[in-house]
């Protein structure tokens, strides 16, 4: 993940859950009380975020130490410990909430898609995200995707093609649309032709697409679109596909499946955080 970025999300964060200040543990703690805290997985899964913990600590207080045990990607069992951080209470109390509701929601979302992954089985198909993701949130939910083990589709709009059902319409066929683009295309961007029946594949291959996708297609019709495109041109399954019909898809031989279900349906990760040690007096 981008550092600065990450940095600018979690003052912002920070900003909206504390506003001025913290009511509760400022006029519970006096400044000089400290402590540990432990944060817990309290169910099996994948870890992302751990970056989450030591950035967003130390924004709030330099003097937090944080010690992680788990890393981004690995396999986190029910009760293991996944950090520990000490210092002063009131700032390792004040930033709980929003470090792990990240942690949580990033490891909910690594967790399924390492479930995809292992459910579609495949040594050549891979699993990838979509542009479903939490406003504000999408560099952390795609960064959880490859913690999982999947793979990022584009970023936003800027930085590849996608010609669906409207831009087709609006030019008349898949060869105009494409014909459009690469006109004022940069040889650097991909341009990627969304398709439904055989003859737009045919078409999009025609037309010189980077990337075919088929869209809500069942696997027996995944098989027969990939036979009909040329290596060369990167082939997408995308649609009407869940963890309950992934596997039927993992010998369609096309390249990419794309689940928008892995960031706008994942589950949190339930985690815990805890002080003990209480040390008053330090400074």
């Amino acid at each position: 993940m981008n550092t600065l970025k990450l940095q600018q999300l979690l003052q912002q964060f920070f900003i909206e859950d504390i506003g001025e200040h913290d009511i509760t543990s400022e006029m519970i703690f006096p400044e000089n009380e400290w402590a540990t805290g432990t944060f817990t997985a309290k169910e099996d899964g994948v870890l992302a975020g751990t970056d989450i913990i030591t950035i967003g600590y130390r924004l709030l207080h330099p003097g937090i130490d944080v010690t992680l045990y788990k890393r981004d990607g690995e396999q986190v069992k029910k009760e293991e410990t996944i950090a520990v951080v000490s210092g002063p209470v009131i700032p390792l109390l004040t930033g709980e909430r929003v470090i792990l509701n990240l942690l949580q929601r990033m490891s909910g979302i690594a967790t399924l898609t390492h479930q995809a992954v292992m459910i579609l089985n495949s040594s050549h198909t891979r699993i990838c995200d979509t542009r479903k993701t939490t406003p504000g949130l999408r560099m952390l939910e795609k960064y959880a995707v490859i913690c999982g083990g999947g793979y990022n589709h584009r970023f936003g709009l800027y930085d590849g093609v996608m010609i669906k059902d409207n831009h087709i319409a609006f030019c008349g066929s898949i060869t105009k649309a494409v014909r459009a683009v690469r006109a004022k295309l940069g040889h650097m961007v991909k341009i990627e032709v969304e398709t439904e029946t055989k003859e737009q594949v045919l078409e999009a291959v025609e037309a010189g697409a980077d990337v075919i996708m088929f869209d809500n297609r069942t696997p027996e019709e995944v098989r027969e679109f990939v036979s009909l495109v040329p290596k060369p041109i990167v082939t997408e399954a995308s649609g009407g596909i869940t963890l309950e019909n992934l596997a039927a898809y993992g010998t369609t031989g096309v390249d990419y499946i794309s689940l928008g279900m892995l960031t706008h349906s994942a589950k949190a990760l339930d985690i815990s955080f805890h002080l003990q040690g209480w040390n008053r007096g330090r400074k």
